[in-house]
């Protein structure tokens, strides 16, 4: 197993570097550690947590969305972050140092694996390709590509997303891969590739089957309820439905998630949560990404393995469900990919695809 490590760096020809990457000098408060401290959260003012305990609250009893929901939403996203004052600056150290750069604490995350069986996890949308108004125009780039289909030849490798499988599938198009799609409620293993462990099973399991024909008549539900508001759009994930509001006016954003929550409220098996840029209606189940990474570890004949190291790296807040499992477990890490603080269980940080990449 202790091989593993070496030919990760080796297969990856990877320089540990802060040169030409954006901002070095935010990356090199965190260098100075040796471990990231081991807190559950980070990077949030008591205002913003504030914030996102109303939404929380709000949205499990069905209430109308109000301007907390604006406010938290408005907080968090980049185009609204014009001007940075000394305070927010001292924030983002503060959480750089709680969730140092995973490029410089490289080194001690291939000391810490050394010896184990490297699983990795990984989101799609904001993480292997960038964040785009047109979803259906998320493309992964062919660097991109080539870097996943080589961190799968030393170990499994899983990408784990909100999208439709098949949908992931089309943009990714590597078969020696797991594919979880709907935030795991749709997964299939490889159809080619080495198996990694003697007691891995094959895989091909969807916890919400049926749910299907209630998700295909919710969506056409909001397609409708939307379609009078520009910009909004509606995408069935087969086992979930995704409402985009990236491109939506922000002075409508409450009255579509009003439009939305009316729909939702007339079926009680779904439930509503709040993704980046994205409403996202899913089953009421017991399953999220952390039980898709549990599922898979299992399916792997890791369940109960003590070597066992495994990596999950997003960008979302569906991706926490993940990151809280590792915390859980004691095993391995979560690594966030953000550009600005967000409250968060991961252990490590990038700032954009691309730094994922050079991780791979």
């Amino acid at each position: 197993m202790a091989s593993q490590n070496v030919l990760i760096v080796d297969a990856f020809n990877l320089t540990l570097s802060t040169e030409g990457l954006p901002n070095p000098s935010i990356y090199s408060i965190a260098s100075q550690q040796k471990r990231p401290p081991v807190v559950p959260c980070g990077g949030y003012t008591n205002k913003k947590k504030i914030m996102l305990q109303n939404l929380e609250t709000n949205a499990a009893a069905g209430a109308r969305p109000n301007n907390c929901w604006v406010e938290s939403i408005r907080a968090s996203s980049p185009t609204h972050m014009k001007s940075i004052t000394p305070s927010l600056l001292e924030e983002k150290r503060a959480w750089i140092i709680r969730h140092p750069s995973a490029l410089d604490m490289f080194h001690e995350i291939t000391e810490a694996s050394k010896g184990k069986q490297i699983v990795m996890f990984l989101d799609y949308d904001g993480t292997l390709s960038p964040i785009v108004e047109n979803p259906d125009r998320a493309f992964m780039s062919g660097k991109m590509r080539r870097a996943v289909r080589q961190l799968a030849k030393y170990f499994p490798t899983a990408i784990v997303t909100g999208r439709c499988r098949d949908k992931v599938y089309d943009f990714v198009k590597l078969a020696e891969l797991y594919y979880a799609g709907s935030h795991g409620m749709d997964i299939k293993g490889p159809t080619k590739g080495l198996k990694y462990n003697q007691k891995s099973k094959v895989v091909n399991f969807q916890p919400a089957s049926e749910f299907l024909p209630l998700i295909d008549k919710v969506y056409k539900v909001l397609v409708e309820k939307t379609k009078s508001t520009p910009g909004a759009r509606v995408e069935n994930n087969k086992f979930c439905i995704s409402v985009h509001f990236r491109c939506v006016d922000e002075k409508k954003w409450n009255d579509l998630a009003q439009k939305v929550k009316e729909v939702v409220n007339e079926y009680p098996q779904l439930n509503w949560r709040q993704g980046r840029m994205v409403m996202e209606i899913r089953p009421k189940i017991e399953w999220d990404k952390g039980k898709a990474l549990e599922f898979l570890l299992e399916c792997l004949g890791f369940a109960d393995c003590s070597s066992v190291f495994p990596v999950y790296i997003g960008d979302d807040t569906t991706d926490e469900d993940a990151f809280k499992i590792l915390r859980k477990r004691g095993q391995g890490f979560g690594i966030l990919v953000s550009k600005f603080p967000k409250k968060t269980s991961a252990s490590y940080s990038l700032r954009e695809p691309d730094e994922a990449r050079i991780i791979f």
